[in-house]
C-alpha cells in the first residue's frame, strides 16, 4: 500500500469516526422533542402551572443538549486531534 493510500484510509476513517460520535446529537433531538412535547400537553391540562413547568421544561432541554454539546466535541477532537 503506497503512503498516499495510507493517508486516504486514515482520512476516511477520521470521517466515519466523527459521523459516528455524532450519533449522540439523535438522542439529543428525540429528547428535546418528547420533553417540549409533554411541556406542552401539561400545560395545555393546567395552565396555571405554566410558569413551572416551562422552568423546568427549559432545564430538561439544557441536560439533553449538552449530550450533543458532547457528542460535537468528541467529533471534533477526532476530526482534528486524530493521530
Amino acid at each position: 500500500m503506497t503512503p498516499e493510500a495510507a493517508e486516504l484510509i486514515k482520512e476516511g476513517m477520521q470521517l466515519i469516526g466523527a459521523g459516528l460520535a455524532m450519533t449522540g446529537a439523535i438522542g439529543a433531538g428525540a429528547g428535546i422533542g418528547i420533553v417540549v412535547g409533554g411541556a406542552v400537553q401539561g400545560i395545555a391540562r393546567n395552565p396555571d402551572a405554566g410558569g413551572t413547568i416551562q422552568a423546568n421544561m427549559i432545564l430538561g432541554i439544557a441536560f439533553a443538549e449538552a449530550v450533543a454539546i458532547y457528542a460535537l466535541v468528541v467529533a471534533l477532537i477526532i476530526l482534528f486531534v486524530g493521530v
